[in-house]
């Protein structure tokens, strides 16, 4: 692939999982939608499906989305130099940064796609932190250190389960990383709302900042370094679990 596919792929993969993903937060939490109130478990299956949509978009770049899951490549090709990005993309600088700042745009993209879809709904007058919500995570007790050990616990279970699941005999793909992001939100997302995901918080918390949005509060910068920090913290130390134990 070239450096523009590989770029493309992911760059429109994560602005498909966040459209998505950002369209069942704002489905379930902004005034006067069909589904509003539809509950955590509307929202999980939602972004795990999300997940799925985006993987397959992106199914020539390994359908990575997540900057967490590109760094895992980068820490198990320190300990298997045959490890690749996907396929036969091999794990170098520049294709690295072409991955993340592909993913981090992409959510950008999505999450103002998501503005548009829901614009009439968001000037309506309501709480600027349901807003936000719709957005990017947000904890429920404000406490930096139990957060980002949660977002990092989270994020190890998800890249974990990546490389337990490539070893095995019996892959299932693209629907299995949607159904543990939905084994996630259910069991481990109440905390934090699980961003687990660098660019799927910091791209749209972005978006949230500069877009013209009626009555939408600040975007809550002092929180936003633990989804990206959590992340990639646990992306590093379930690598490292996974090829010192040799499960990967």
């Amino acid at each position: 692939m070239s450096a523009g596919q590989i770029f493309m792929q992911e760059f429109l993969g994560t602005a498909v999982l966040l459209l998505l993903g950002g369209g069942v937060v704002a489905q379930n939490i902004l005034p006067k939608t069909k589904g509003h109130g539809g509950g955590w478990l509307l929202v999980n299956w939602g972004w795990g499906l999300a997940v799925l949509a985006g993987v397959y978009v992106a199914h020539g770049t390994g359908g990575h989305l997540n900057p967490a899951v590109t760094i895992a490549k980068v820490i198990g090709h320190m300990f298997d130099p045959a490890v690749t990005l996907a396929g036969e993309i091999p794990v170098t600088v520049a294709n690295v940064a072409i991955y993340i700042v592909a993913q981090f745009l992409g959510a950008f993209l999505g999450a103002v796609l998501c503005w548009l879809t829901y614009k009439k709904h968001f000037d309506e007058d309501c709480d600027p932190a349901i807003k936000l919500g719709v957005f990017s995570t947000g904890p429920e007790i404000r406490s930096y250190g139990w957060n980002l050990f949660t977002e990092a616990i989270g994020t190890a279970v998800l890249i974990l389960w990546i490389w337990v699941s490539g070893y095995t005999e019996t892959a299932i793909g693209p629907l299995g990383v949607a159904l543990i992001i939905v084994v996630i939100g259910n069991s481990l997302g109440g905390p934090t709302g699980y961003a687990i995901n660098p660019a799927r918080d910091l791209g749209p918390r972005i978006a949230h900042a500069v877009l013209p949005i009626k009555g939408k509060g600040g975007s809550d910068w002092d929180y936003s370094w633990v989804p990206v920090v959590g992340p990639v913290v646990g992306a590093i130390v379930a690598t490292v679990i996974a090829f010192v134990s040799g499960l990967a």
